[in-house]
């Protein structure tokens, strides 16, 4: 029994590990900080609107056993506007991920910091952080291996670290049940929350997913029979990604302070009142969730890559390995040195932002194919659902955009 719910676990999780990275767990904090536990119902929403989007990823990569870039290339069929979208697509997802990956290797080094303390060269010239070091040596490592079940089974097991040391120490903090319902049903927006709401949900629906999803899906299963067990590894993994999201605004709700800006913040501010045992388990989850973003973002990035110049997405070919070392390498030269190249991260937001409705839009368009997908195409309830995220990544593309320019 156990055996044979193990051999059908595996895509989710990734997918969530993806998505549950150093930037959602900060979020969360702020959010429990700022707003207490009025907006999990936000949480809800946003779990709801990746799971329409991951859910045709999944079809496609089942029914199809094709990659969303190949689809791309046999559907679109004006030249020009194929060759716009695959440079869109790579610009975003290569530099795009180059600098998330940077924010995931410095989220896994801070909890490593909270934990044992600092370890960096200091000279006059520049000071070096050596834990952005090993943990871009062991995200290469292990991508380098290139065994997917060796891959798959080290991402579960720290998901699973994560899920522990989040879910304990948001029960360690006592919250009220009854908060905790009123927060999920009650969708209040108190003032100043309409950004906050925007954020948590653009923070899990993540365009570089969608693509990793497919392909994970491909190297997991081969037949059409498996889409039952896809799917439901799916929405049990981006449940649990939810419930880790909540876990963290639960937690930041039940410390009182105003000088909490990040999680390494909240895991210092748990000891006093709840002991360093508390502090030692934050730190331990935000170290896992940057580690296993740092693994994920390069991966979805190779794969992209691959996939728009037609080369062999194998672990073991070249111009994979060297598509993910590439994120790797900066993301990680980035988070040692402490180096903020400002127009770089601001056009990895550009380009998602303006990514994300692209991409909704398409795979909405391509899930009413019936030629390919036959009954499993899109229902009349599954475009209804698909618009409203197409709607909702329009508003969050729009965010995205503004707030980047008022920075100019």
């Amino acid at each position: 029994m156990l055996k044979s719910v193990l051999k059908n676990i595996g895509p989710g999780p990734l997918v969530a590990a993806a998505f549950i990275g150093p930037g959602t767990v900060t979020l969360c904090t702020l959010v429990g900080i700022e707003f207490n536990l009025q907006l999990l119902w936000a949480i809800i929403l946003s779990i709801i609107a990746a799971i329409v989007l991951q859910g045709m990823a999944v079809r496609i990569g089942i029914i199809g056993q094709k990659s969303i870039i190949d689809v791309l290339k046999e559907e679109i069929k004006i030249p020009w506007i194929r060759s716009l979208v695959l440079i869109l697509i790579f610009g975003a997802i290569m530099i795009g991920n180059t600098a998330y990956e940077a924010g995931n290797i410095s989220g896994a080094a801070l909890g490593l910091e909270t934990l044992i303390g600092n370890l960096h060269l200091k000279s006059d010239l520049f000071t070096l952080k050596l834990y952005p070091l090993l943990i871009g040596t062991i995200a290469s490592l292990l991508l380098w291996i290139g065994k997917y079940k060796i891959l798959e089974r080290c991402l579960i097991f720290l998901v699973i670290l994560m899920s522990f040391s989040f879910l304990v120490t948001a029960i360690a903090t006592g919250p009220s049940i009854f908060e905790i319902f009123s927060g999920l049903l009650k969708f209040s927006t108190p003032q100043g929350s309409l950004l906050s709401i925007i954020g948590l949900v653009g923070t899990t629906i993540v365009p570089y997913n969608l693509f990793l999803h497919t392909e994970l899906v491909r190297e997991k299963w081969s037949t059409k029979d498996a889409l039952p067990y896809a799917l439901k590894d799916m929405i049990i993994a981006l449940g649990l990604g939810g419930l880790i999201s909540m876990s963290v605004i639960i937690t930041a709700a039940g410390v009182e302070s105003s000088e909490i800006s990040n999680a390494s913040d909240l895991a210092l501010g748990l000891a006093p009142v709840f002991g360093e045992g508390a502090k030692y388990l934050l730190s331990l989850g935000l170290f896992a969730a940057g580690i296993t973003s740092s693994i994920t973002a390069p991966l979805a990035a190779a794969y992209v890559v691959c996939g728009c110049f037609g080369w062999k997405s194998d672990f073991k070919s070249l111009p994979f390995q060297r598509s993910w070392a590439v994120v790797i390498l900066f993301g990680t030269i980035f988070a040692s040195t402490g180096l903020k190249f400002i127009l770089i991260i601001q056009f990895a937001q550009i380009a998602n932002g303006i990514l994300l409705p692209i991409i909704a839009a398409i795979l909405l368009w391509i899930m009413n194919k019936a030629s390919w997908l036959g009954s499993s195409k899109n229902n009349w309830f599954q475009n209804l659902l698909g618009l409203g995220i197409v709607i909702i990544s329009l508003f969050l593309s729009m965010r995205t955009l503004g707030s980047v320019f008022q920075l100019f």
